[in-house]
């Protein structure tokens, strides 16, 4: 499944992406699908991504039925059309932070050397820091960047999993049970704050609308190999990073893994898996980005993620 949240009126939907150019407004169409008997009555129909994410794998089969139930023409279509829709990050407000992981593709760790002109190692465990809920924002919505807080805002496209089964302790072989689906994610990092405090991650990566995030989730059955999957990012046109998933120092498993010790993972969480090469920092000349750059995020089998970089001209509080 393909699985989006879309703007209706101003009603947050859930939904299902039916034949590429529709998307099921999977509620309503649920809650017809149980009058037909197609699907169990006892089941509460999902309102939210996250009611599809968390209610395991019955859940999730139950979802197939009712597509499959609307591709046969069994039941009637209700949603809209794809072109039309207005989606939004598809959980637009995680219940935890974001976890996040640096210095995970060899190539990125070799130009982040050069770059800072440090005598940098290919880390021996992965490098976890977190983006705030507050820092997830969706396909087409601006990234807004204050001179006031920030002169280096910088770019990083990425692999983002999404947790379907809960656990602590998880054996890497066990892992790829414990995955729901996979989306895209821009890693936006403020990188004079990034070292301006002390080079700890949290206050660089952490500022508002700095996690793009979309635009859709693919469930993990439709997206096996996502072990060797081009991953790319563009400038306003312009290739800057170009990238296989399966370069990562530490694989997806082996995250899973090493974050979930002693640390329990819930549906619905979110990581994202460290980036390529490419960065705007370690070009040469350094190229941040600027108020009106287009970045696309593209990941293979996932699709794109746009955002435009929005000055906000003001650090004032709200």
């Amino acid at each position: 499944m393909k699985i989006v949240t879309y703007l209706s009126g101003k009603e947050l939907r859930a939904g299902l992406r039916c034949g590429g150019d529709r998307i099921l407004d999977i509620a309503t169409v649920f809650g017809r699908a149980q009058d037909a008997g197609l699907v169990a009555a006892s089941m509460m129909p999902p309102t939210s991504v996250l009611d599809i994410v968390s209610g395991g794998p019955t859940m999730s089969q139950a979802c197939n039925d009712v597509l499959s139930a609307v591709k046969a023409n069994d039941l009637d279509f209700v949603g809209v059309k794809a072109v039309d829709a207005t989606l939004v990050a598809p959980i637009p407000r995680p219940t935890k932070n974001v976890f996040c992981v640096g210095s995970n593709y060899r190539a990125h760790v070799t130009e982040a050397s050069r770059a800072q002109e440090k005598q940098y190692k290919v880390p021996k465990l992965p490098v976890f820091f977190t983006k705030p809920p507050t820092a997830v924002v969706g396909p087409n919505q601006s990234v807004l960047m204050d001179p006031a807080v920030s002169e280096k805002m910088d770019y990083e496209v990425e692999l983002a999993v999404i947790i379907g089964t809960p656990g602590r302790n998880i054996n890497a072989a066990n892992a790829i049970n414990h995955i729901f689906g996979f989306s895209i994610a821009n890693d936006v990092t403020a990188r004079d704050l990034q070292r301006a405090h002390g080079g700890q991650y949290l206050k660089g990566k952490g500022l508002d609308t700095s996690c793009p995030f979309g635009p859709e989730i693919v469930t993990l059955d439709e997206l096996a190999n996502f072990e060797n999957l081009r991953i790319s990012l563009s400038v306003n046109g312009e290739l800057r990073q170009d990238g296989n998933t399966k370069d990562m120092i530490f694989s997806i498993p082996r995250l899973i893994e090493s974050l979930s010790l002693g640390l329990t993972l819930e549906p619905g969480d979110i990581l994202i898996t460290g980036t390529p090469s490419g960065v705007g920092y370690a070009m040469e000349p350094p190229q941040w980005l600027q108020d009106g750059d287009v970045v696309t995020c593209e990941i293979e089998g996932i699709g794109t993620l746009t955002n435009t970089i929005q000055n906000t001209g003001s650090s004032q509080s709200a």
